[in-house]
Formats: structure tokens, sequence, C-alpha cells
């Protein structure tokens, strides 16, 4: 039986930059301050400090397709330090940045497809986000990791019902068009938790 709700967008916060912990290699030292979810089981937005990822990952018990944007190459590596088992073999995942790189053959960002496709811009970067964290500033870092899950979830569905989406090119004044193909169903026929396997 399909189950089209078993689908959750997130985006995560990290404590440290990558200066800070010797290179983008080292995923696992850069530690989440905040994880921000969507899930369409429950029609509910959370966010989770690092104490309470463990809330999260039994969610992940039961496979949901996991929708991000650049997750495949940021938000996982670094959710995987967290997980004892190999995410990116055992949940499906949807990387909406990947899906516009094989659209267009370059990257954008995220700031640019909500711009010209919702009409509406970022509260800030991942720069204020670390600086938010740095200094105590905990209510400012949750709101400004579910503004991206929410603009992320917004594009998500905008692509998903239009086949295509928008962007700001860095030259020009004519927004950008491109074409893609994802849709708003889990790829699996998985609804029950796997009792045997653990992910945290």
């Amino acid at each position: 039986m399909k189950n089209p709700k078993n689908i959750i967008v997130y985006d995560l916060e990290t404590k440290y930059a990558f200066n800070d912990v010797g290179g983008r290699h080292a995923f696992e030292k850069l530690g989440i301050s905040v994880l921000g979810a969507y899930d369409y089981a429950n029609n509910m937005y959370t966010v989770y400090e690092e104490p309470e990822l463990h809330l999260f990952f039994e969610r992940l018990q039961h496979r949901p397709l996991l929708v991000g944007f650049n997750s495949k190459k940021f938000d996982t590596p670094i959710l995987q330090a967290y997980s004892r088992f190999d995410l990116n073999k055992t949940l499906p995942q949807l990387d909406l940045l990947e899906e516009m790189v094989r659209a267009l053959g370059h990257r954008v960002s995220l700031d640019s497809i909500a711009e010209a496709t919702l009409g509406k811009k970022k509260l800030g970067n991942g720069l204020d986000a670390l600086e938010y964290f740095r200094t105590g500033q905990i209510k400012k870092l949750k709101a400004y990791c579910l503004e991206d899950v929410k603009i992320t979830r917004e594009i998500f569905e905008y692509g998903a019902k239009h086949q295509e989406v928008f962007y700001t090119p860095k030259f020009g004044t004519e927004k950008g068009r491109a074409p893609i193909s994802w849709k708003m169903l889990h790829p699996h026929e998985c609804l029950e938790p796997d009792p045997q396997r653990s992910l945290f």
C-alpha cells in the first residue's frame, strides 16, 4: 500500500563552520545545533535541538522520503555522524538542488529559487545561523531553520504540481525556468518501521 504522506522535508544548522573543524571533509565534527522538519504524516513543523535528535530518528524508522536542498552533500553527511547505519543506503532521498543541477547543468541557491518561484526571500544565511548559535539566540536560530524548511517545502510542492520552478540568474533580469520531474510520492511502499534495525 502506497503512503504518499510518508515524506519529510528537513533542514539542519550546524554548531561550527568548516573552517572551525579543519576543512570540508570533516562533516562529523560540525555538530547539529538544530534540525527543522515538516512531516506530511501529521502536517506539523517541528524543530529539534541536538539532545532531541533521537525523536527525529524514531520517525526515520518508518523510512520516509527525505526532501532537502543540497541535503545529499551537506545535511545527510552531517546527520550520518548520529546514526550507526548508512543513511544514503537506508533512506530514500530527494535533493532539490541535485534536481536543479540535473535540469540546468549548474547550481542555483535556495534564495534565488524562492524569490523567482514564490516571491519571497530567506531570513538570512548560514553565517547568521552560526552566529545565533554562538551567541545563544536559539529562538532566532530555530526560526531561521524552520523558515528554510517552509521555503523548501513550498518549492517542492510547486515543482511537483507545475513540473517547473524558476530562479533568479546571477546576470540579467529575466528569471530562468527549470523543468523538473519530481513528484510528491514516496518511491517505496513502506509503512511500518523495521523493529530489527535502528537508525540511531
